[in-house]
């Protein structure tokens, strides 16, 4: 992995963790994706449709598929964030969807694209699962059945999040989808889908702007900026090294929980958070 790709996954992994502790603050729900995806869409499609003009990129029936595909799997994705967030602390749920979309996602590069990790990124798995282990420890309290449920969302979660980075991979770098024009097709596909909802839901929508404006903002800045650096890195590096060294943002995550939110079992998350990230991090090296 060269310093460039490695400069993109950091910065990106700051600024990911960033925007979900301002989505855990707005408590979440269908209106919020609504507003944060328009946000989003109307933000950035000045800048797509300029590199559009100026680039003219070959987007085919292929690649139009794809871009419905990583819409309604990114639809999926927020869908299931903002309901682990409903249910769960940040330092738990983020972690959590986190570790898991990235062991999941090298696995799924060594069994459909044909990536051949060594045996440095096996043991990275193990420190991967060993921290999920410790990090959905259930405590014997009044609060276990919302950790299981946080437990089972944040899980589906990761699932889905390695289901898109394998779409979006080979999207980026196989049929030649430009990064920009994925993401933000992406993000009005996901406004688009919930347009019904929100029409019939408009107080929703006037409560959540009213309650939240500054932080759908931020997120609508920050959410797809986060998500374009890691589609450009990996037009030209391998999703086995890029899906594991942008979960740096699993520790960045618990701390916000726990010195943002004061959230509980802060410790065992944090300590949870470095072991998955020594996990990581031994994926991407190896």
């Amino acid at each position: 992995m060269n310093s460039f790709a490695l400069t993109l996954i950091l910065v990106s992994a700051f600024i990911h963790a960033f925007w979900n502790l301002l989505l855990k603050r707005t408590g979440g729900g269908v209106a919020v994706i609504w507003l944060y995806s328009a946000l989003a869409a109307g933000m950035y499609a000045p800048v797509m449709i300029g590199f559009i003009i100026v680039e003219r990129p070959t987007l085919g029936a292929m690649q139009f598929g794809f871009i419905i595909g990583t819409g309604i799997l990114h639809l999926l994705y927020f869908l299931l964030l903002q309901r682990a967030y409903s249910v769960g602390d940040l330092s738990l749920v983020y972690p959590l969807a986190r570790g898991t979309g990235p062991t999941l996602s090298t696995i799924a590069a060594i069994l459909i694209l044909g990536e051949r990790p060594s045996t440095t990124a096996f043991c990275g798995f193990v420190l991967v699962v060993a921290g999920t282990v410790l990090l959905t420890f259930t405590p014997r309290d009044g609060r276990a059945g919302n950790t299981r449920a946080a437990v089972v969302y944040g899980l589906l979660t990761g699932i889905c999040i390695a289901t898109y980075s394998v779409w979006d991979t080979y999207a980026v770098s196989e049929i030649a989808v430009p990064p920009l024009v994925l993401q933000i097709c992406s993000e009005g596909f996901v406004a688009l889908m919930l347009t019904p909802f929100a029409l019939r839901n408009w107080d929703q929508v006037k409560s959540a702007w009213t309650g939240h404006r500054g932080k759908l903002i931020g997120i609508g800045i920050c959410q797809p900026a986060s998500y374009l650096m890691i589609l450009t890195a990996l037009v030209f590096t391998n999703l086995s090294y890029v899906a594991p060294a942008r979960e740096i943002s699993i520790l960045v995550g618990a701390v916000m929980g726990s010195r943002f939110l004061g959230e509980e079992h802060s410790t065992r998350r944090i300590v949870a958070a470095l072991i998955m990230v020594a996990g990581v991090v031994a994926l991407a090296i190896g």
